[in-house]
């Protein structure tokens, strides 16, 4: 069987480095690696109109964004399909079919849809488009039978659905030849790049709270970010022991640090954990520290900010690379969209010997 990867991202505002400690730079290792047949990358704008309807310029202005930070991390078309979720028309008519398999408290359990239900504050009033959106997400993984699906630790329960959405229509309709595919979750290696938090120290990352340091943010902004980072409320003192537990910039060095960082930047230590036995005895300032990251982080993401702006010189070929990858993965989704309407006997006008029978039983 082959193997096959799919993610993607929702186009409500540019891409963070916790997108890039998360997912997207695994995306690049297992593009490169050589070991998947095919590597799907989705621009999820239809997921995205599902809390932004009233504002479809926000998703509309962010497609271009979201395709420029994929390039400029290393994304390649020449290697991946890249490609936007609403020009993949059968997606729709997967959802439509899939519902009939998954019912409303199953839904309202899911711990993420909670989760986002409560961030905004939906409650009573939560769109059925967003409600629905793990369905949507399970058409969207099964449409080119990935095997494998990149996630952050937040979406595990989403994969979960769709692996049971995939066990249901294989033992409805397809119990002899199972026409859709189970899918495995792969999470980030590093347990620091699972969740990366906020720089105000909140447990999550996110655009709508301001708390993100984005790919594309000039090297000020960056140092800017980092400065006014959440460490430990504790450390009043530069002698004062420090408390590495829910400390930003540490989890942050979790992510990022390397050996040859401190060889480069700090070189009285040898490793990360020097640098945290000093800092949880007392006697090394959050300022140190601070300044270390922003040298990490510095050398990190300027390749990607270079990148980007080349990018943006030609924003036509960048259209021009999501329509070809549009068309591309529409193409295996009309297959995928075939082999499930027969499965579940609805091909009327293409099953020939089903035509046949029904003229015989007829003219009896």
């Amino acid at each position: 069987m082959s193997k096959i990867i799919l993610t993607g991202d929702r186009p409500t505002g540019r891409l963070h480095i916790g997108h890039y400690a998360g997912s997207l730079r695994r995306r690049v290792e297992l593009q490169n690696s050589g070991e998947y047949d095919k590597t799907y990358i989705m621009i999820a704008d239809a997921q995205a109109l599902t809390d932004n309807a009233d504002n479809p310029e926000k998703v509309r202005q962010n497609i271009v964004e979201v395709a420029l930070d994929y390039l400029a991390c290393g994304l390649d078309p020449a290697k991946a399909t890249l490609f936007i979720q609403s020009q993949i028309s059968e997606l729709c008519e997967l959802t439509f079919y899939y519902m009939n398999l998954v019912t409303v408290s199953r839904l309202q359990r899911n711990p993420t849809v909670k989760a986002e239900i409560q961030l905004r504050n939906f409650e009573a009033s939560i769109p059925v488009g967003f409600f629905t959106y793990p369905i949507s997400q399970a058409a969207d993984i099964t449409f080119c039978k990935a095997t494998t699906v990149p996630v952050g630790e937040d979406q595990l329960p989403m994969i979960e659905q769709t692996k049971e959405i995939v066990h249901k229509f294989n033992a409805v309709y397809a119990p002899d030849k199972p026409v859709l595919v189970d899918p495995q979750a792969l999470l980030p290696e590093a347990e620091a790049c699972k969740r990366l938090p906020g720089t105000d120290g909140k447990a999550k990352m996110s655009k709508s709270l301001g708390n993100c340091i984005y790919l594309a943010d000039s090297a000020d902004e960056i140092r800017t970010k980092i400065m006014g980072m959440y460490t430990d409320p504790l450390h009043l003192q530069v002698s004062d022991p420090g408390h590495l537990e829910g400390n930003t910039v540490f989890i942050y060095l979790d992510a990022f640090a390397r050996r040859e960082h401190f060889e480069r930047y700090l070189p009285e230590y040898a490793d990360l954990d020097e640098l945290k036995a000093h800092y949880t005895r007392g006697g090394l300032g959050d300022v140190k520290v601070k300044k270390f990251l922003n040298n990490v982080l510095q050398e990190e993401l300027e390749p990607i900010r270079n990148r980007r702006t080349e990018f943006a010189k030609d924003i036509p070929e960048i259209y021009h690379i999501l329509k070809k990858g549009s068309d591309a993965a529409r193409e295996v989704a009309a297959q995928t969209l075939s082999e499930v309407k027969q499965a579940m006997k609805i091909d009327y006008f293409e099953d020939a010997e089903y035509i046949r029978s029904q003229s015989e039983r007829y003219a009896e």
